[in-house]
């Protein structure tokens, strides 16, 4: 006879009461179990079957059976347990018949709806005629197959044949694993590619026509687009990184409040939010709980958790994307994951927009160069020329107007040419007229031109001049702004991003000492690195101009804002 119990010790033998006993011809014979009914609890089974359930539903201390059946309940309690192992697990596991009957199945899986279940048995037919069909030898990998419930939900199933001694088929043992989180971050992967890849579609042709402000709402509009339909984002803001002055700028946001602009946050670790954190160390950042988060700057009343990753160029960072939601934890790794991937692509996309003006710049200045090198020696020669026939022919009265006309406008073509070359080096178009006669209108304006560039600045100052203008210069926003402080001009010119000040400050300075003067902003790229043309444009900004342009773009812009 044999026991089968709990591991003794004094305080467990002495609170073992429950013994069950599997009946057996010695058993009855010796009278054991009248001597043991004295002390214990008994309840008496009469197969393996009805032992096994008795442990399973009532449970027992003890378990006394004869020894020939020792081998064949242990083996059952091991499988009982590997069947309660298996209800527990979250992967559906059944094993069917070659026909795909069910024989067994554990929790998981009887838990699928009927359809299921039956699509899961044509499966596990299928699979035991392709078993059946292929050649024996080696180990049998299993085949895979797709489940699909009515609601959508994904799972893939595993089936693998259980073979008896001689090889038959006797069973499939089927694996139901749920799939649809995986295949729904798959999806939401797809679309983020594809929704990047409109993203950075700014072609040369798409944005040449477009200056500065509506190069920033093409952006704008595609960004926004996307983020409310494929990333369900409805509270974020774009910052880019200004390598000038170290500053985060927002040139884009959606659903936060008017506090989010308010900050001047730097790429630094401390004292500059999380945003600035980001940026500085170029982590990604998830805050479950914003009000527990030191760092967190409040951009959105009753914000309770945000999101906020990198935007990189070539592993250096130029931006930061923020996002926000009015729940706590709403963010998790895998959203992280999203948000880098689309950064990825906006970062692309405003790289292009710089790149698209930098290839501009360098066309330019290539086709100018050419041309003036080409042109040069022909127009030299026929000024040339016309000189030797000016003098052939000096009792030519009007013979002489006209050789002395062709000179004139050979050497304009000429002058025209070399600015044409000096103004692609310096990044901005030249003009399409001669620009050397004054203008009635710029006449004794007094201008303030605030750009930080020496070439640009020295051509805007040249080209006004030229047209009558009193022009005063700053090298950067600190020198501007303390300029219009103290002096009163008919009109400021300014760069949007340079050192001590944002183009915007210069615009805010101007306005609160002198109300009526226009501005006019400048910026190098087709986007807004300080968010100063989208405030300054609220608050009465006159033009925007985006280099390079052409110079009689600028003069009309100045006109205009000088009549105004």
């Amino acid at each position: 006879m044999s026991w089968l119990a709990q591991p003794a010790d004094p305080a467990a033998e002495l609170a073992m009461r429950k013994l069950l006993i599997l009946k057996g011809p010695r058993l009855e014979t010796e009278g054991l179990v009248s001597l043991l009914q004295s002390e214990f609890d008994i309840q008496m089974v009469d197969g393996l079957d009805e032992a096994l359930a008795a442990m399973r539903d009532a449970g027992a201390d003890a378990v006394l059976a004869e020894t020939a059946d020792f081998l064949a309940l242990e083996r059952g309690i091991v499988t009982q347990q590997a069947a309660v192992v298996l209800d527990q697990i979250g992967d559906g596991v059944c094993l069917t018949a070659p026909d795909g009957q069910m024989v067994w199945a554990n929790r998981r899986l009887r838990d699928l709806s009927g359809h299921m279940l039956d699509e899961l048995a044509g499966l596990c037919a299928q699979a035991s005629r392709e078993f059946s069909a292929a050649s024996q030898g080696g180990a049998e990998r299993g085949k895979h197959y797709s489940l699909t419930s009515a609601d959508g939900l994904c799972n893939d199933v595993v089936c693998s044949p259980v073979r008896d001694e001689r090889g038959a088929l006797r069973y499939i043992s089927a694996v139901v694993i749920n799939t649809t989180q995986q295949r729904q971050q798959q999806l939401k992967i797809n679309a983020i590619d594809q929704a990047g890849r409109e993203l950075v579609r700014l072609d040369d042709e798409a944005i040449s026509q477009k200056n500065a402000q509506q190069r920033l709402d093409l952006l704008e509009d595609r960004i926004i687009r996307f983020s409310r339909g494929v990333l369900n984002y409805h509270h974020w803001a774009l910052f880019v990184l200004s390598p000038k002055t170290n500053q985060l700028g927002i040139i884009i946001a959606e659903g936060l409040d008017e506090t989010a602009s308010a900050y001047r946050i730097f790429a630094s670790t401390e004292g500059n939010g999380i945003t600035g954190y980001v940026a500085a160390t170029g982590r990604s950042y998830i805050c479950p709980d914003t009000s527990a988060d030191p760092r967190y700057l409040l951009s959105l009343t009753g914000s309770g958790s945000s999101l906020t990753v990198p935007l990189r160029m070539h592993d250096r960072v130029i931006g930061v994307l923020h996002v926000e939601s009015d729940e706590t934890n709403a963010f998790n790794d895998d959203d992280r994951q999203f948000a880098e991937m689309f950064a990825n692509y906006v970062a692309m996309a405003l790289n292009l927009l710089n790149l698209l003006v930098s290839e501009r710049y360098t066309v330019h200045r290539q086709v100018s160069e050419t041309m003036s090198a080409q042109l040069s020696g022909p127009i030299n020669d026929v000024i040339s020329e016309m000189g030797e026939l000016m003098e052939d022919y000096l009792g030519n009265d009007e013979l002489h107007e006209r050789l002395g006309g062709i000179v004139e406008q050979a050497t304009r073509v000429q002058t025209s040419l070399r600015q044409w070359a000096d103004g692609a080096g310096g990044g901005i178009l030249p003009s399409d007229s001669d620009g050397q006669r004054v203008d009635p209108l710029l006449a004794n304006k007094r201008i303030l031109v605030a750009e930080d560039d020496e070439t640009i600045r020295r051509t805007l100052h040249d080209v006004l001049i030229v047209c009558g203008c009193e022009v005063a210069v700053a090298s950067d926003g600190a020198e501007a702004k303390q300029r219009v402080s103290r002096d009163r001009f008919d009109l400021v010119i300014s760069d949007v991003e340079m050192p001590g000040a944002t183009g915007y400050d210069v615009f805010a300075a101007t306005k609160a000492a002198h109300p009526s003067t226009p501005v006019i902003l400048v910026t190098a790229f087709g986007y807004d690195p300080s968010h100063s043309i989208v405030k300054a444009n609220r608050e009465g900004l006159s033009a925007v101009l985006m280099k390079p342009f052409k110079i009689d773009d600028l003069l009309n812009q100045v006109r205009q804002a000088l009549a105004r």
